[in-house]
């Protein structure tokens, strides 16, 4: 919307993005996001918001159909009144690193879309890449995929261990997971969000750990559901981007440390990759 003309303003109608970049709306996503947090921080307002009523209410209809009938079941008409905003933390551009084709480290283990880190963001990524990106990377991914069918179908298969429950126990309090899971999220933001600062980032470590012992806890004395999977899933990846945000010092795109404010070319413009040898 911010690319069709639409303007971020504070609770008095005033636009405040020429104050963060030249660029003004149109700056990119992380910039947006930070402003939009501090006019938050600075007024205590709950929200901006995006103002695009100007435009003809049959282009808005048709430009940006699903937003306004959501916006319309909320009260809100965006052909007559703005549009109340947060920022959304993008805690990390990355996932399971590939080749240009697809593949990982893994053989017969292909990789694509937002699962994927393909090194095509670097370190920040513009609004539609995420879809271009799933689209060429699953036509790489399919190629060589089919290309390497004959040799993929002649390796061994790989020795697992069946899972052994042993005593474990269905489990009855499902607020076990709820209550991790809502946890995470809150740590998560508050303490890995938008603008962070070693301090924050050392002390949700701490805090994480235990959180981390018994959810691995949880996989020992609970038969496995999706939920329980979930949850150790999403406690994995808080770890992992915790200890990359701790381990980049500098501010580059989407990771902006308050010690470190500038971007480090010399030593930092790479990807940071955590292997488990």
């Amino acid at each position: 919307m911010r690319g069709e003309g639409g303007r971020l303003i504070d609770e008095r109608g005033n636009a405040f993005m020429e104050k963060y970049d030249s660029r003004g709306d149109l700056a990119t996503r992380d910039t947006v996001a930070r402003a939009i947090d501090n006019e938050m921080k600075g007024s205590g307002d709950d929200c901006v918001y995006l103002d695009i009523s100007f435009q003809p209410a049959t282009f808005l209809q048709k430009r940006f159909p699903n937003i306004y009938q959501t916006c319309l079941s909320l009260g809100i008409d965006i052909t007559r009144e703005p549009i109340p905003v947060v920022p959304a933390a993008h805690y990390m551009c990355g996932g399971v690193l590939t080749d240009r084709m697809g593949r990982t480290s893994i053989k017969g283990l292909y990789a694509l879309g937002e699962t994927a880190c393909t090194g095509l963001h670097g370190g920040n990524r513009l609004a539609s890449n995420s879809l271009l990106e799933a689209v060429v990377y699953a036509h790489q991914a399919a190629g060589q995929c089919a290309a390497d069918w004959s040799a993929l179908a002649a390796l061994p298969l790989p020795q697992v261990a069946n899972w052994e429950p042993g005593p474990a126990a269905r489990i009855e309090e499902c607020v076990l997971i709820s209550h991790n899971w809502d946890q995470i999220r809150r740590l998560m933001w508050n303490y890995v969000g938008i603008v962070r600062r070693e301090k924050r980032l050392s002390l949700v470590q701490e805090r994480l750990a235990p959180i981390l012992a018994e959810v691995n806890q949880h996989f020992r004395d609970y038969l496995l559901t999706p939920d329980l999977v979930e949850l150790r899933n999403i406690a994995l990846v808080a770890d992992l981007i915790i200890r990359c945000a701790l381990t980049r010092k500098e501010s580059r795109g989407l990771h902006y440390l308050v010690d470190y404010p500038e971007r480090d070319d010399a030593n930092w413009r790479r990807d940071t990759v955590l292997c488990r040898r």
